[in-house]
């Protein structure tokens, strides 16, 4: 493998790690409804598991609240029961064939929590990208000893894979600022 391709892989990979925690970010609730924060949530319908995008339409029609509309009736209580025992804490409200959730306003010791929840997300995406980095110089090393690669070829790309790591670890970081200064807000 060239070390242009392991350049370009640890990338790939880098950009992915970014991904994952952007959408975690999107699952932690703020003061505001979002779709989000239900549609991963899995309902056990007709003897499988469902995830609620799945099952229902979701909509925010006003900016506390949440109103999840299933396609079949029969799935009301399943989707009910899933969001109860989801890590919400939100009870939902069944109004004839839709469900409603009222988000109530989040405490400051909530919004705490919901922000270290945020750090250890970022944490995670951190320390991800610094395993890409660890595996990408072990082949870039590997390749310069049996590929026959200049000592400055290897350490070029070394740099480069640094540089990435920097970079996306920036991102990551701009990503977690955001998502604080969301949460904090009032």
């Amino acid at each position: 493998m060239a070390l242009d391709d392991i350049i370009l892989e640890a990338e790939d990979k880098m950009i992915k790690s970014e991904e994952v925690v952007q959408h975690g970010f999107s699952g932690i609730r703020t003061g505001k409804a979002s779709p989000v924060l239900v549609e991963n949530i899995t309902a056990e319908v007709y003897g499988s598991h469902m995830r609620i995008r799945e099952l229902a339409g979701i909509t925010t029609p006003e900016p506390r609240m949440i109103v999840i509309t299933p396609w079949d009736v029969n799935s009301v209580h399943p989707i009910e029961k899933a969001i109860q025992k989801s890590s919400l804490g939100i009870n939902p409200s069944i109004q004839g064939k839709t469900i409603r959730l009222v988000l109530p306003e989040l405490s400051t010791e909530r919004r705490h929590e919901l922000v270290k929840l945020a750090h250890k997300l970022a944490e995670e995406g951190r320390v991800a990208i610094r395993h890409i980095r660890r595996d990408a110089i072990e082949a870039i090393r590997k390749e310069g000893k049996v590929g026959g690669v200049a000592q400055d070829q290897v350490d070029t790309a070394e740099k480069e894979i640094q540089k990435l790591t920097d970079q996306y670890t920036a991102k990551i970081d701009t990503h977690l600022a955001a998502k604080e200064k969301e949460i904090m807000t009032v």
